[in-house]
């Protein structure tokens, strides 16, 4: 093997020392695989039942809808307590909240008159305990990583939800077809009694004594800081409007039904995570990158262009390639964002700072779906992909020519990522191992 192929394979290498070196982690990382796994089975049940209780594109996009308003709200408040609380408190209420949501789509489903308003209640209700706990989540992890292990811990993270995002849909697709949606709703609500098992092992995680409390003023103390820095801003609304403009996946039943295999519906909901998981398995060299601004725009770009060729592609695994690509795009973009989050955010506004990117990567496809759902209805499939991937496109050109400075960002220059490093280079390294 040549001395430059040797290299070359080096830089590819997954880097697993936030797991070796820390237990907390490690019991993160694996309740994060369990729970992943049931919740993209769901993904996949609740609008096929809804499809075929409506039949109605229509009714399919707005579910995402349905979530969207609690998930703002409680995204917000989410991080407003994750600065306030022991983190893994709030992470541990919040599961049992999402086993009982988990438990209720189950019954409703194995009804004999399954009712479609519970879809949406329920499914807002899930949303809302799922945005009151990532923000304690995401908080959790700077405080149990080494600072120079983030990058790493942002490509093991994605690394995480392929593992559930490829083998799940396509699963959640046989469940529902050959056996029930019940079937599929209880296998998720299995994951989350698993998940909590080890949830429960991970130590406590008192908040500082002068934390600030839980309150509406606290919450805008965080979203004054959003706004008052322009890189960061360039990584929530370049991930918005990439996803409000290219988000499809509300169209992957009907698109399945197009070519006559309804089953082939779990498939498509797996190609984004198959391009994914190629970059999580290749993707040490991220942690390198140090211009993570630009790396975001060319990704969301990316992405758009993958999504628009789908719309003319003429068959299903021409899309499934181009799907992949789109996912291959959107998780480089999410690693890029991780690793600037987590290396520039002080720790006392990191639970806060959590929920506005939660409302950042969360909004953007739930309002994508719902396009997708309209356009659909308006156009047709194609149509609804072609045109949401050409205004992705021209969203994210614009946004790059209005935010220089999140294009210029660079890690070895900016003032808060230097500040952060070196904050933490000087705070014991107690609790990381």
């Amino acid at each position: 093997m040549s001395d430059s192929l040797r290299r070359l394979l080096a830089h590819l290498k997954l880097d697993l020392g936030p797991l070796r070196d820390s237990r907390d982690y490690q019991l993160l990382m694996s309740s994060g695989v369990i729970t992943m796994f049931g919740t993209f089975i769901t993904m996949v049940a609740v609008p096929y039942q809804m499809k075929e209780l409506t039949g109605s594109f229509v009714a399919v996009g707005l579910v995402s809808l349905a979530e969207f308003v609690p998930m703002v709200i409680c995204g917000l408040w989410g991080g407003a307590i994750a600065d306030a609380l022991d983190r893994r408190k709030v992470i541990l209420l919040s599961e049992v909240g999402l086993l009982i949501t988990s438990a209720m789509l189950t019954l409703n489903a194995m009804l004999p008159e399954p009712q479609i308003w519970v879809l949406y209640v329920v499914g807002a209700l899930s949303t809302g305990l799922a945005s009151l706990q990532r923000p304690s989540m995401e908080a959790l992890i700077p405080q149990i990583v080494r600072h120079d292990q983030l990058g790493a811990a942002a490509v093991l993270a994605s690394l995480r939800w392929n593992i559930g995002a490829i083998t799940a849909p396509a699963l959640g697709g046989l469940l529902v077809t050959t056996f029930s949606v019940a079937t599929a709703y209880a296998v998720d609500t299995v994951s989350f009694l698993l998940s909590l098992v080890l949830l429960w092992r991970i130590r406590a995680v008192p908040p500082k004594e002068d934390a600030a409390p839980a309150s509406i003023r606290s919450m805008v103390e965080g979203l004054r800081y959003a706004a008052s820095r322009r890189d960061l801003m360039g990584t929530y609304l370049v991930d918005i409007a990439a996803m409000v403009f290219a988000m499809s996946t509300a169209l992957y039943p009907f698109l399945a039904d197009e070519f006559g295999t309804p089953q082939a519906v779990g498939l498509l909901y797996s190609a984004g995570a198959v391009g994914s998981l190629i970059v999580s398995l290749t993707g040490a060299w991220t942690a390198r990158v140090q211009r993570q601004g630009l790396g975001v725009i060319l990704a969301a770009g990316l992405w758009g262009v993958s999504v628009a060729l789908a719309a003319v592609m003429p068959n299903l695994w021409a899309i499934f390639v181009c799907l992949s690509l789109a996912g291959a795009a959107d998780m480089v973009s999410g690693i890029f964002r991780m690793t600037m989050w987590n290396q520039t955010i002080p720790e006392e506004l990191r639970g806060r700072l959590a929920g506005i990117e939660l409302l950042s990567y969360a909004s953007g496809p739930m309002l994508g779906n719902a396009r997708a759902g309209l356009m659909g209805d308006l156009g047709g499939t194609r149509f609804s992909l072609g045109v949401g991937g050409l205004l992705c496109v021209g969203a994210v050109g614009l946004l790059s020519w209005l935010l220089p400075s999140f294009r210029a960002y660079d890690a070895r220059t900016s003032e808060h990522a230097l500040a952060e490093k070196a904050r933490r280079e000087a705070a014991p390294a107690e609790g990381r191992s």
